[in-house]
C-alpha cells in the first residue's frame, strides 16, 4: 500500500515511517520541516516538502503520488504553547486538517489514520481511561485534536472515509536509528536524560504532594516502536472496520520517581532532582493511564516493552547523537 505519512519528518512520524517500509509498505512522506528534521525521513521513502496550510502544495502532492492511506502526525503539539498562541495552533492543526481531508477525498484516498492523544479526555475523571469518557477541551491544543477527530468521523459517516483514532498517553523511547529531538524540549524521559548527561543541572519535579504512594503523578508510557507498530495494525483493520478510536497506552502508571529511578538506573549517571510546587492551574491530574484492552481486540496489539526498554533505547540513540539531528549521523 502506498501511504502519505503527514509530520513524517518529526519523532513518532520518522519512527512510524521506518515501520511502514519495514512492512513493505511504500512511503509519501509529507513535511514542512518547521519542526522536523530532514535527517530523520527514512531514504526509502519519498520525501516532499510541502505545508498541509498550502492547500495547493497539498493538492499537487495527492496528485503527483496517489496515496492510499494517509497517517497524519502533522501537528503543532505544546500545551502550554497553545495558550499563548491559540490562533496558530487552530490554524496549523485544523485548517491544516480540513485542507488535508480535502486533499483525500478529491483523490479518492479513502484509508485515515489519525495520531490523537489523551488530552482529549481533560482530566479523566476515572482510571484507567477508557473510550467512551467524554471529550474535554482544557486548552487550544486539546481543542484542536478533538476537532479534527469528530471532522473525521463526520468524514467517515457522510463521506466514506475509513477513519482509525489512535489517542496515545505518553510516547517515550526511539528505534535504532530514530529518536527524539525537539526544541524545547518538555518531555519528562528526555529532559532526565538531558540531566544524566550533565546537558541540565538538575530535574525539576513538580509537586509530591498527589494522592499517589510516592506523592508524584502518575502516567502511562509507551515505547514510540510499540505506538508505530500499533499504526501499522490500525491501516490494517480499517479492512474491517470503518470507524474506531482507540487508546494506545500499556494499561498501567508509572510515577515521576519511578521514571527517575529507571533513568539513574539505565545510564548509571547521577541524576540531581529539585522538588518544587505543583504546576500552576491543576494542570496535571494524579494518576491518569490507559485501558488499552480496545485497542488489544481490534488491533490485536499490545505493548511489549518496559520502561527500562524506553530509557535504555533513548539513552543509546542520544549516545550515538550527542547533538541530535544536528549531527548529521544516521
Amino acid at each position: 500500500m502506498k501511504v502519505l505519512v503527514t509530520g513524517a519528518a518529526g519523532y513518532i512520524g520518522s519512527i512510524t515511517t521506518e515501520a511502514l517500509l519495514r512492512a513493505g509498505h511504500q512511503v509519501v512522506a509529507l513535511d514542512n520541516l518547521d519542526l522536523g528534521h530532514r535527517a530523520a525521513v527514512h531514504e526509502s521513502a519519498t520525501f516532499v516538502r510541502a505545508d498541509l496550510r498550502d492547500r495547493d502544495a497539498l493538492l499537487a502532492a495527492f496528485a503527483a503520488h496517489r496515496p492510499d492511506a494517509v497517517l497524519h502526525f502533522a501537528a503543532y503539539a505544546l500545551v502550554g504553547e497553545s495558550m499563548q498562541r491559540p490562533a496558530a495552533y487552530f490554524a496549523n492543526n485544523i485548517a491544516g486538517a480540513c485542507n488535508l481531508f480535502d486533499a483525500m477525498l478529491a483523490h479518492d484516498c479513502r484509508r485515515f489514520v489519525f495520531s490523537s492523544s489523551c488530552t482529549v479526555y481533560g482530566q479523566p475523571q476515572q482510571v484507567p481511561v477508557t473510550e467512551d469518557l467524554p471529550r474535554v477541551a482544557l486548552n487550544p491544543y486539546g481543542a484542536s485534536k478533538i476537532m479534527v477527530e469528530e471532522m473525521a468521523e463526520w468524514h467517515a459517516r457522510l463521506s466514506g472515509l475509513r477513519t482509525a483514532i489512535l489517542r496515545y498517553f505518553n510516547p517515550a523511547g526511539a528505534s535504532a536509528r530514530y529518536g527524539e529531538d525537539h526544541a524545547p524540549e518538555t518531555h519528562l524521559i528526555p529532559l532526565a536524560l538531558a540531566v544524566a548527561e550533565g546537558r541540565l543541572p538538575q530535574l525539576t519535579v513538580f509537586g509530591t504532594d498527589y494522592p499517589t504512594p510516592d506523592g508524584t503523578c502518575i502516567r502511562d508510557y509507551i515505547h514510540v516502536v510499540d505506538l508505530a507498530e500499533a499504526h501499522i495494525r490500525a491501516l490494517e483493520a480499517l479492512d474491517a472496520h470503518e470507524l474506531f478510536a482507540v487508546n494506545l497506552g500499556t494499561g498501567s502508571g508509572t510515577s515521576v520517581l519511578e521514571v527517575i529511578e529507571s533513568v539513574r538506573r539505565v545510564a548509571g549517571r547521577a541524576l540531581p532532582v529539585e522538588y518544587g510546587p505543583r504546576r500552576p492551574g491543576g494542570a496535571d491530574s494524579a494518576i491518569t493511564y490507559a485501558d488499552p484492552s480496545l485497542a488489544n481486540e481490534l488491533l490485536h496489539w499490545r505493548a511489549s516493552r518496559t520502561l527500562d526498554d524506553m530509557v535504555a533505547s533513548a539513552w543509546a540513540w542520544r549516545q550515538r547523537h550527542p547533538r541530535g539531528y544536528d549531527d548529521g549521523a544516521q
